[in-house]
């Protein structure tokens, strides 16, 4: 239980630093697809013995080179040609992880195993959101111009195409942080939840990362609590919790707005 908390504050900040990016963009569909992508990919690395980062960076990859090639496809739209490799992938993830030749386990992979985290996973994911805090704040300044004025961006000497492009790959590094604890099912949860609930209530960027990071620990604990009295998964729990914490912010701004 105390690793499983130490790995959800970890998550929680990393989710928060990055899901407000990820609300701010309106990337909230793209990031659980990039999460579905991913999928295959920590399968194959699960089954191999290699570390899920490279795993997740290859099918990342796979998926870019993939809606690249299909969306030169004439009369196939650019959105359907997303949902199509998307659903491809994620099927053939599931397929790799259920099936009977597959070692126990790799259902883990799906919705996690958030009281199987070790030692070692606390570190790899200390230093990975060491990393996206210090990218977070490197790059706040291209982030806040390309978001806000993208036609005036390349005059404050930020690129709106390279910009995308690192706040996707913290994206893909906050999946990999959360698919241990939560698995690729439920880890937008909390990517995406802490920050919308945030959104809610406050406008200023700092206090939406900051009133994010505490919703997140709270669901945490909660969801954990939750998990231990009631005897129910607690990966499970925390989304839950999650989703209760922005059904209880959205209904206090409504509350405060009326």
């Amino acid at each position: 239980m105390r690793r499983a908390l130490l790995e959800l504050l970890l998550l929680g900040v990393a989710g928060s630093l990055v899901g407000c990016w990820v609300l701010l963009y309106e990337l909230a569909y793209s990031t659980e697809s990039l999460a579905h992508a991913l999928f295959p990919g920590l399968v194959v690395a699960a089954l191999l013995g290699l570390p899920l980062l490279a795993g997740g960076a290859v099918g990342v990859l796979a998926a870019a080179i993939a809606i690249a090639f299909v969306g030169r496809i004439p009369l196939v739209e650019r959105d359907t040609g997303v949902a199509v490799v998307i659903t491809s992938l994620f099927g053939l993830g599931v397929v790799l992880a259920l099936s009977p030749s597959s070692p126990p386990g790799l259902e883990s992979l799906l919705f996690g195993d958030l009281l199987g985290v070790t030692r070692g996973d606390l570190v790899i994911s200390g230093v990975l959101v060491a990393a996206t805090g210090a990218a977070v704040v490197t790059l706040h300044r291209p982030l806040l111009v390309a978001g806000f004025d993208r036609g005036s961006a390349g005059a404050f000497g930020a690129k709106p195409f390279l910009v995308d492009a690192a706040l996707l790959v913290l994206i893909a590094v906050g999946v990999l942080v959360g698919v241990q604890a939560l698995g690729n099912l439920l880890v937008i949860s909390l990517l995406v939840g802490p920050a919308a609930a945030a959104r809610q209530l406050v406008d200023r960027l700092p206090a939406m990362m900051g009133l994010a990071t505490v919703f997140a620990w709270t669901s945490a604990i909660a969801g954990l609590y939750a998990s231990y009295y009631l005897d129910i998964a607690a990966g499970a729990a925390v989304a839950a919790a999650t989703v209760a914490m922005f059904l209880i912010a959205a209904l206090v701004g409504v509350l405060r707005d009326t």
